[in-house]
């Protein structure tokens, strides 16, 4: 096993600016150096919260290359390359290595619903076609399946399967994914509600809907975890739960973009299916963005 943790602390699933029904070039590579400005650990571009599903795989290529153009040299980029078909996952995880991303993202195959053995075979298959360490990115809500705990270990043997995104929302994984594996292996949440609890039975950072909006507190509440200061980051995660539970009232990355463009970082433009949050929702955002201290705006 490589690395002690590979990733930590404030790292932001990116959402994808887009303006009129293409992805929004300049934004994007505005958004993600505020992003580095503010503190952000790591960039992950086109993950769910980038509607890589709706994305062409030319978009798709489009927002890494745009991505590792601004961060390259001051921040890590862990490129979003999964796929529910193996083959696709190869081709954009080749593409993220020769553009120059530091890892891959790659989901569990969605809709398939493979076996524990067809999991590993797919993630052996990515390893296998590429040199680029690769992040397990676990999300039973999304894609249904739930890789286990033995298959994770089991990936775990090749040497470039280097951590994974636990979206279970499982607090009892951080801990048997550390006895199963060892401390080397990356784990990061992908809940940003029990990042708290996630932390404290092992975990090492956040993969973040709502560093989208809020990276600077996310930041300093990190880094706070890490120096031994519980009690302030307990104190910027109070203050962020609102915020946190406000995001995902409708599907992600709806909430976050019209958080998001509160601040004057995009278009609240999604990609269909995903429509715009309905107004009791922008309701409930604006009033966590207030809470959060990070709008003035008032409550309409």
């Amino acid at each position: 096993m490589i690395g002690n943790p590979w990733f930590r602390g404030s790292c932001t699933a990116l959402i994808t600016p887009m303006a009129d029904g293409a992805v929004d070039a300049e934004a994007f590579q505005r958004f993600c150096a505020w992003q580095i400005e503010e503190g952000t650990e790591a960039l992950i571009p086109v993950g769910t919260t980038g509607e890589s599903p709706t994305l062409s795989y030319e978009e798709h290529k489009l927002a890494i290359d745009l991505c590792i153009e601004v961060a390259k040299g001051k921040r890590p980029v862990i490129a979003g390359t999964g796929s529910n078909a193996t083959a696709e996952a190869i081709e954009l995880t080749q593409h993220a290595q020769a553009a120059g991303a530091d890892a891959a993202l790659v989901v569990t195959p969605y809709y398939n619903k493979p076996t524990q053995e067809g999991l590993y075979a797919h993630y052996r298959a990515i390893h296998d076609a590429s040199d680029l360490p690769i992040m397990i990115y676990n999300i039973p809500g999304r894609s249904i399946i739930d890789m286990s705990v033995e298959t994770m270990a089991r990936l775990a043997k090749l040497p470039r399967i280097i951590g994974v995104k636990d979206a279970s929302n499982d607090l009892t994984r951080p801990a048997r994914t550390r006895i199963a594996i060892d401390a080397d292996f990356c784990q990061l949440s992908g809940e940003d509600a029990t990042v708290m609890a996630f932390l404290g039975a092992g975990g090492q950072g956040c993969i973040s809907v709502t560093g989208n909006v809020a990276p600077g507190l996310l930041s300093r509440m990190h880094k706070a975890w890490q120096t031994g200061d519980v009690t302030g980051a307990l104190a910027i995660h109070d203050r962020l739960q609102p915020l946190h539970e406000a995001l995902f009232v409708e599907s992600s990355p709806a909430p976050v973009k019209y958080a998001a463009s509160l601040l004057g970082l995009c278009r609240n433009e999604l990609r269909l299916p995903l429509v715009s949050v309905q107004p009791e929702t922008e309701l409930k955002v604006r009033e966590a963005m207030v809470h959060a201290g990070l709008t003035e705006l008032e409550k309409r």
